[in-house]
């Protein structure tokens, strides 16, 4: 059992209330679990995957401890992210887009 995490974004109250069944909402869309199970964290994982399929422009990431993935974390994510997650050289990296304004001083 390890410590699992759920961020969410723009996620309708049933999801809400779901996570907060299973977790405790430490602030608005951050729910989390000291000891959850592998097994109950899968199925509470296939709930919002089936689940989000409703949701619109709404995000859900789940992040847990395995040592054995890179930078020793388990990640899921539904919907458009603010970051992009790549995994390099044994850790996870967050990378945005960077845009850019003219200042007209061409």
């Amino acid at each position: 059992m390890s410590m699992t995490l759920v961020t969410t974004r723009n996620v309708s109250p049933r999801i809400r209330g779901f996570l907060a069944s299973v977790m405790l909402e430490i602030a608005a869309g951050v729910y989390v679990a000291p000891r959850l199970s592998p097994a109950v964290r899968e199925r509470a994982w296939a709930v919002l995957d089936e689940w989000f399929a409703a949701e619109t422009d709404a995000a859900i990431i789940m992040v847990w401890a395995d040592p054995s993935l890179p930078g020793g974390l388990g990640i899921n994510t539904l919907g458009a992210l603010p970051a992009g997650l790549y995994a390099v050289d044994g850790m996870f990296l967050a990378r945005r887009d960077v845009l850019f304004a003219r200042t007209g001083a061409d």
